[in-house]
């Protein structure tokens, strides 16, 4: 019996529209599994090689750019980020969906692969709350949180590029809209989510 290949699901939101909180709790149901990537950066405390990143020197990060066996990388704070095409690879030849986790950037890269992909970006309600949501954090500046707006800003020009946009006002409701997407492939409804990223865009 043939094993019907996995899906590849992208995921893209500005930073502190949710977007960590939602994967992880798609993932908990178990249906789906999310990329390990590869990074430069240092292990923090409780961080497992393999499970949490693929740990790599400079030089194997670079030597990996070199072979072409990256699906998209991006250098973030000094450090390297990337998804290694081999490991998404074997798991979808398995049968497994994959979500990956990857800021727009990757998200422009991935377009001139070869790959098939359903591409996700999730929306806050406003810019306001954005920046609420991020000093709620309590662990950025004031000038971190300016950056970050300013790269959200950016980065959601690129919304009307991908396949569905998924409002996070209310964590169940684009939990359920996710699940739908994943699960089912639903095409949900869009109204909202557009009349929003008209807000933002406008902003």
């Amino acid at each position: 019996m043939s094993i019907k290949p996995g899906n590849l699901f992208i995921i893209t939101a500005p930073s502190g529209a949710g977007k960590s909180s939602l994967i992880k709790s798609i993932i908990e149901e178990g249906k789906i599994e999310l990329s390990v990537s590869a990074t430069t950066r240092e292990p923090r405390i409780n961080e497992v090689h393999g499970q949490d990143y693929s740990f790599l020197s400079i030089n194997e990060f670079q030597k990996l750019i070199d072979q072409n066996s990256f699906l998209e990388y991006a250098k973030v704070h000094e450090h390297f980020y990337g998804t290694l095409i081999s490991h998404v690879s074997k798991k979808l030849d398995t049968g497994i969906d994959i979500i990956l986790d990857i800021d727009v950037q990757g998200f422009y890269q991935l377009q001139e692969k070869n790959i098939e992909y359903t591409s996700i970006f999730i929306l806050p309600p406003s810019l306001d709350i954005l920046r609420e949501r991020l000093k709620d954090r309590a662990t950025e500046s004031t000038s971190s949180i300016d950056i970050r707006l300013l790269n959200a800003k950016k980065e959601i020009k690129a919304a009307p590029y991908f396949d569905y946009l998924v409002l996070n006002d209310n964590f169940e409701d684009a939990l359920s809209k996710l699940r739908g997407i994943f699960v089912t492939n639903n095409q949900i409804d869009q109204q909202i989510e557009q009349n929003i990223l008209n807000e933002l865009l406008n902003s």
